[in-house]
């Protein structure tokens, strides 16, 4: 039984429940997806069913994923690959796969995506920090770090210390959302809270 799928965020929006409690949610262009490749189970119990979701722009794509394409019998070559774990006997090479067949109005599901980049950030917004005070001569260091490390012991930096560095751009898995709503003929999944990434942004959705 396949567990997951590949999806683009579409953006994020509110939700009425039929006792009119307004949930944030999340809309997600979940597939569709087709099955590329399908691994039986080896002598560890290991079954994956791989998925393939989107298409290269003509002429853009790899021969690496072109023999897969045309080994499963797709006539195009699907941009984004994703294994998931689980076999399911019904299913063939090239099949298509919707998010009507793998979700259900009140799964709990995780979602991985990438955060968005926010480039090199200080401590203040990156890591909260509260900054100097903005009286009593306080100049030029409202927004500095303070104090980084020891000086005559250690006499170094310890590692770990949070500093300034690059914001965001990292893979980030957010879970236990729960579906809300399933539109089936535009192939939307729409969960309850947030997910990282910007809009249009790629994500696994996995039950």
């Amino acid at each position: 039984m396949i567990t997951g799928l590949i999806g683009r965020k579409i953006d994020q929006t509110q939700f009425f429940t039929e006792q009119g409690k307004r949930l944030v949610v999340t809309r997600i262009n979940t597939g569709p997806c087709y099955v590329v490749q399908l691994k039986t189970e080896d002598k560890d119990g290991y079954s994956a069913i791989q998925l393939g979701f989107e298409v290269y722009r003509k002429n853009k794509d790899p021969k690496s994923k072109t023999g897969k394409a045309k080994k499963a019998g797709l006539t195009e070559t699907p941009r984004f690959l994703m294994e998931v774990k689980g076999e399911d006997a019904e299913l063939k090479l090239g099949d298509k796969v919707a998010v009507d067949q793998v979700f259900e109005v009140g799964d709990k599901v995780k979602i991985t995506g990438t955060t968005k980049g926010k480039g090199f950030a200080g401590v203040v917004k990156r890591w909260g920090f509260k900054g100097d005070s903005h009286t009593h001569g306080t100049k030029h260091t409202e927004r500095a770090p303070g104090s980084i490390g020891q000086s005559a012991t250690p006499s170094r930096v310890l590692k770990g210390k949070k500093m300034a560095g690059r914001l965001g751009g990292t893979q980030m898995t957010v879970g236990r959302l729960k579906v809300v709503e399933i539109d089936a003929e535009h192939n939307v999944l729409t969960v309850a809270g947030v997910v990282p990434g910007p809009k249009k942004g790629l994500l696994k959705i996995v039950k």
